[in-house]
């Protein structure tokens, strides 16, 4: 009798672990039927989202776009630049004009569930803070009273920057610009005594933005929650799925160890989970209704999250950030992906 149900309950345990070819929604048919995935990107953000000299794209931001259509179509080239700003970003995702919205946009309740977005995954663990100008002998946040900040229209680093000084009782004359490279001119030209905006952009800005980088001052105090997460409309879960796995697999192939350099010589590895994560054992890829080799092609051709770090923000690119929140969870971070499996 024991044996009879422990058969039944092992038939059951296999059934449930059936893997089920995904079904396509509306957005995914369309992007396959466009034969491109349109990325929605954000101007003059070096590090994450910026077009160069010779009209090419770099940044993390730009690679997680890039991995989401080697994910789709195996090809790296298979992608549609959009640049949007931060008035016209949501409205180019709603209005189908991008099928990925970038953008630096932070992951918050309202833009998850009143603008009806779905969110694919923080790639990049940021926070505000103010930058100065070093003559002024500023030290701290806390000294700021009175000070006129330049900030970026139609972002949550405004509403972050009210709910600040107002916390500490302290008045401020907002200097509130559209464009960001405007926002910089005005900061860089006295317009404003501190600009205020993400770690990671203040730091972008000081590095190219000027060339007496040393004569600004990033003040210590990080005054919020800032994780940066690509977006797509609510209603495709396959097409989010593929979108949100295709980071979660740059982000596992550091943990073990798997990157653009080596990743032929690790199809040979012995390690069950690398083996799944390279469609050497199949599976994942029927699971998410795209090619078992999905994983592999977007490490081959993007590389793997600590890669992309390094190459566009790292203490080896011109903004020489440290790793610090954006460690994988091993090292003392919190970049973390689920298991592929």
């Amino acid at each position: 009798m024991r044996k009879l149900v422990l058969s039944a309950a092992l038939g059951l345990l296999a059934v449930a672990f059936v893997v089920r070819p995904a079904l396509a929604g509306k957005d995914l048919d369309n992007v396959r039927m466009r034969g491109v995935l349109a990325c929605g990107l954000g101007t003059g953000l070096p590090g994450f989202e910026f077009l160069d000299k010779q009209g090419s794209w770099h940044g993390l931001g730009v690679d997680v776009c890039r991995a989401g259509a080697v994910a789709l179509f195996g090809d790296i080239s298979k992608v549609k630049y959009v640049p949007t700003n931060a008035q016209h970003r949501f409205t180019a995702l709603q209005a189908g004009e991008v099928d990925l919205l970038l953008g630096n946009a932070t992951h918050t309740l309202t833009r998850d569930t009143a603008l009806g977005f779905d969110f694919t995954g923080i790639y990049y663990f940021g926070g505000q803070a103010f930058m100065v100008p070093r003559k002024l002998g500023v030290k701290s946040a806390l000294e700021l009273g009175g000070a006129s900040i330049c900030v970026t229209a139609g972002t949550t680093t405004e509403l972050v920057l009210a709910d600040y000084f107002r916390l500490h009782k302290m008045s401020f004359k907002p200097v509130v610009i559209e464009k960001v490279e405007e926002v910089r001119g005005a900061f860089f030209a006295g317009r404003c005594d501190v600009y205020t905006a993400d770690l990671s952009a203040l730091a972008a800005t000081r590095a190219t933005g000027t060339t007496t980088s040393d004569d600004y001052v990033i003040l210590p105090e990080i005054i919020s929650k800032d994780p940066l997460s690509a977006m797509v409309r609510h209603g495709d879960n396959q097409f989010a799925d593929i979108m949100r796995w295709a980071l979660y697999a740059m982000v596992e192939a550091e943990e073990y160890g798997v990157s653009s350099q080596n990743v032929d010589d690790m199809l040979k590895s012995d390690n069950p989970a690398i083996r799944r994560l390279l469609g050497v054992t199949p599976g994942m890829g029927k699971a998410l209704g795209i090619d078992d080799k999905w994983a592999y092609n977007i490490i081959k051709q993007v590389g793997n999250y600590g890669e992309s770090f390094e190459r566009n923000l790292g203490t080896g690119s011109p903004l020489r950030l440290a790793r610090g929140q954006n460690a994988l969870w091993t090292q003392g971070g919190l970049q973390y992906a689920p298991p592929i499996r």
